[in-house]
């Protein structure tokens, strides 16, 4: 974390991590990992990302024929815990839920999403880096895809998923829905206290439910594909950057077709305005 200064005097480090945006913990936590750990992670995370239905002996048996490398089912298991991957049919759920946080209804089955902030939703991901891995969150608007903030982080805690709702709804206004998997990040009370605080209803996808979350889903697959693999980023103010360019060319450059050929945050901002002006 070469670009955070701890003792910054007329700067506090909260300030300096929302303008890197980096969660807090960053600062204090760097991964610990094997290089041997970290070619597995690596491939386990390309090989998931091009097929998350594939289990831990799926996956033990591609490491093998594929790259040739031996990691049996048990090893698997535990790396994938660490990333916070499992196969698909049990629910993609980067985040491990904690049995003593309250768990929230889903919301959405059978809704039609007809405008912006209605919905919003998000997840966490597994970022690698050459020498090590971080986390990255986004907040998403479900009508039009807009990615309407993100954070990257060392360590998988709260805060800097809670960093990226506030500023999405200081940004933004607030959602009616706040939609999230059942990880322990989006069920502590002090995320869901957020929500609360700003009279969001909280919806959590419903365990077994693969679509529940599917447009960050493939915003996943976009990133990695499109940015992540190819550029084998170095570091994390590397990354942040690329990612920080990437994202705000994905909301303002690449089109969708099913938003008429629009890019997602033209077409948020076009709508609200629409909607205000009806």
């Amino acid at each position: 974390m070469e670009l955070i200064e701890i003792e910054k005097k007329g700067l506090s480090m909260k300030r300096q991590c929302e303008l890197l945006s980096v969660g807090r913990t960053s600062i204090y936590y760097t991964p610990q990992t094997s290089e041997a750990n970290k070619i597995l992670m690596d491939r386990i995370d390309e090989l998931f990302t091009e097929d998350p239905t594939r289990g831990t002996r799926r996956l033990s048996a591609s490491l093998n024929n594929r790259y040739g490398l031996r990691a049996g089912r048990g090893k698997v298991r535990s790396l994938m815990r660490r990333m916070g991957l499992a196969a698909i049919y049990r629910k993609k759920d980067t985040s491990k839920p904690n049995k003593a946080h309250r768990k929230y209804p889903y919301l959405l089955r059978g809704m039609k999403i007809t405008r912006p902030n209605q919905v919003w939703s998000t997840d966490i991901t597994y970022i690698r880096l050459r020498g090590g891995f971080v986390y990255l969150c986004v907040i998403m608007d479900w009508y039009s895809r807009a990615v309407l903030s993100w954070r990257l982080s060392t360590t998988m805690g709260a805060d800097f998923c809670i960093d990226a709702l506030k500023e999405a709804l200081t940004k933004y206004g607030s959602p009616d829905i706040f939609n999230s998997d059942q990880g322990s990040q989006f069920t502590c009370d002090a995320f869901t206290g957020v929500l609360k605080e700003n009279e969001i209803k909280i919806s959590m996808d419903g365990r077994g439910r693969a679509l529940d979350n599917v447009f960050v889903e493939r915003l996943w697959r976009t990133v990695k594909y499109e940015k992540v693999y190819i550029k084998d980023y170095r570091s994390l103010p590397e990354c942040r950057a690329g990612l920080g360019a990437f994202l705000t060319w994905y909301n303002n450059e690449r089109e969708h077709s099913s938003l008429d050929y629009k890019c997602p945050m033209n077409y948020y901002l076009e709508t609200i305005k629409l909607q205000r002006a009806a």
